[in-house]
């Protein structure tokens, strides 16, 4: 069980580019389990985990409904966002500038092979990152992600999740609102889910800005412990 972990930071990057990338990075394991099991070839599979921060995009899960989009191309292009219908989980989510987004591309038989327990972790990741801040972060029982204020008038979400698994390799991930433009989130029904707000980390502490850099070590530091990995710096390649 090979428990290295590549990271990169792609920096601000194209979601379409970084998606392309990730499926990349899916196949390149897949293909090395395959080969495993035919040929007995022994051979390691890799894990990657992406830190990167998109450009205004909209993205609209293999279950989702296109009706949670609430405006047309025409304002989409006014407000410099893009969208796309891709194959994870999960209904319709925004990503921008201000978020860290995370994809981790693990081989869970590297790990441990059972999907709810890996969304359970990533969900405890930010929960126990949050709980740094002082924040109290919590799950919502039937709603993927991590929330505030759970079960009163107040709950909002402040950390959104999709995942696609194949062959027990993951790729996608979650999204949390540090610095985030949450008038982006008006333009659409968060996951599907009305009535429920969305916020972020530096209006929840009544901060203009929160280093970006700290958070992703806080949560790296969270995903070293729960999956007892080693986490292995590698400069970006694309």
């Amino acid at each position: 069980m090979n428990k290295k972990v590549h990271l990169e930071d792609l920096g601000q990057k194209d979601y379409k580019e970084t998606w392309d990338y990730q499926e990349s990075l899916f196949k390149n394991i897949v293909d090395v389990k395959i080969r495993n099991r035919r040929e007995d070839a022994g051979l390691e599979t890799p894990n990657h985990f992406l830190f990167v921060e998109h450009p205004h995009v909209y993205t609209l899960g293999k279950s989702g409904n296109m009706a949670n989009l609430l405006v047309d191309d025409k304002v989409l292009e006014e407000k410099g966002a893009t969208f796309y219908k891709i194959n994870r989980g999960g209904d319709i989510t925004y990503h921008g500038p201000g978020q860290v987004v995370g994809y981790p591309i693990l081989d869970l038989d590297n790990f441990f092979t059972d999907i709810h327990k890996y969304l359970r972790f990533l969900e405890e990741m930010v929960i126990l990152t949050l709980s740094e801040y002082g924040l109290k972060a919590e799950r919502s029982e039937g709603e993927t992600g991590v929330w505030l204020d759970v079960g009163t008038p107040f709950a909002r979400k402040i950390c959104a999740m999709g995942v696609r698994a194949s062959r027990w390799v993951t790729m996608h991930g979650f999204a949390l609102n540090v610095n985030a433009d949450l008038g982006y989130f008006d333009l659409m029904i968060p996951c599907g889910i009305k009535d429920k707000a969305v916020t972020s980390l530096n209006v929840e502490l009544g901060k203009k800005e929160v280093d970006i850099d700290e958070v992703k070590q806080k949560l790296l530091k969270h995903f070293t412990t729960l999956f007892e990995a080693e986490i292995i710096k590698q400069k970006t390649t694309v």
